[in-house]
């Protein structure tokens, strides 16, 4: 049996390198070497117990690589092809899929309704923090990275990039109008850089650390606050005379980041939910108008799938957008633990790092 390097969810509090064969590659699957790969803020709620996983489980699920093997039926595609995969990995033909919205693929089963079924790589089946990763439906799932384009340019494609985008996307951003994103991590500052590619005239950032909210300009912030340095509601009701913004982007997961993006709304304004929340959330009643302020409340999980990929490949490499200040550390897989610690406990000015086999 091969075997290759690992990083294996233990138990709470526990991810650690480990040995673990190398999967064997069904029909329709596709196994990819690993190249750069990185830790998702997902991957720390898993760290922490507060997203439950199998004991044994690799963890990650933003990869790059290369083809090493394809399945017998698997077609369109070439070993030792450079591709990336989304996240998550619809199979393209789920009741979910053919609905329009594959990121919940599998999620319908007769013991009631799951969220993010259509994310499986390092939640229900084995993930990318590795060696090798199988890639499962790889037809529906892989996507060729074009030439010329670095590891590090792509590597923010499979998730937090998708996710960010997809705040903005279905958070509706018209041209002119006014956003504010709540948490500049990787998928606020990604959502930042989807506003303005929707054509948003004025983007806020909202955060703490000096280094994130530099590179919130950077991604295409207008204006950036410290939550720190007074009432958030206050400074943005006053930076926009008022009035309120269109749509607010949710993407921290807690109770305060979104009641302060549900009181910056206008009339009739869309708060767009990234956060993953690891406790019941309230919606306070004066910020939701009783119910009656016409607001839309939207969440999403990022879409993932092959064509998706090369929308964002696309967005990539006509230069449109510039992911590079994101990566501010890298570490190789033997150093998986030492990432861990230091991306879970954000020091260094940590936004994301790149791990290389």
């Amino acid at each position: 049996m091969v075997m290759m390097k690992a990083a294996v969810f233990v138990e709470k509090n526990r991810i650690v390198l480990d040995d673990k064969p190398v999967p064997d590659v069904g029909p329709l699957d596709a196994l990819v070497r690993i190249t750069t790969t990185t830790l998702c803020g997902t991957d720390v709620h898993i760290l922490k117990g507060e997203y439950p996983v199998a004991s044994g489980l690799i963890v990650g699920h933003e990869p790059v690589g290369v083809i090493e093997r394809l399945g017998r039926h698997v077609t369109g595609f070439t070993e030792g092809q450079r591709v990336i995969a989304g996240a998550i990995t619809p199979s393209g033909h789920s009741f979910a899929c053919l609905c329009g919205c594959g990121a919940q693929d599998g999620a319908g089963t007769r013991h009631g309704f799951k969220a993010a079924g259509g994310w499986k790589l390092g939640n229900t089946i084995d993930g990318c923090q590795a060696e090798f990763v199988l890639i499962p439906d790889a037809m529906a799932n892989l996507c060729p990275v074009p030439d010329g384009l670095s590891d590090e340019q792509v590597l923010m494609c499979p998730d937090i990039m998708s996710t960010g985008f997809s705040g903005a996307e279905r958070g509706e951003i018209t041209i002119g109008d006014t956003v504010a994103v709540f948490a500049l991590g990787p998928i606020g500052l990604c959502a930042v850089a989807g506003a303005r590619l929707r054509g948003a005239s004025r983007i806020i950032g909202v955060d703490t650390v000096p280094e994130r909210l530099k590179v919130a300009h950077h991604m295409g912030a207008t204006d950036v606050i410290d939550f720190k340095t007074g009432d958030v509601v206050e400074q943005i009701l006053a930076l926009t005379d008022g009035r309120g913004v269109d749509v607010a982007i949710e993407a921290l997961g807690t109770q305060s980041t979104f009641r302060w993006a549900l009181e910056v709304l206008r009339p009739g304004g869309r708060l767009s939910s990234l956060g993953v929340y690891s406790h019941d959330l309230n919606i306070p009643l004066a910020g939701f108008a009783s119910g009656l302020g016409d607001y839309s409340i939207i969440s999403t999980l990022c879409p993932g799938g092959k064509e998706r990929m090369r929308r964002l490949l696309a967005v990539v490499a006509a230069g449109s957008v510039d992911m590079s200040p994101l990566v501010t550390h890298h570490f190789k897989l033997d150093q998986v633990e030492a990432a861990y610690d230091l991306f879970s406990c954000q020091r260094d000015g940590v936004i994301k790092v790149a791990i290389s086999p």
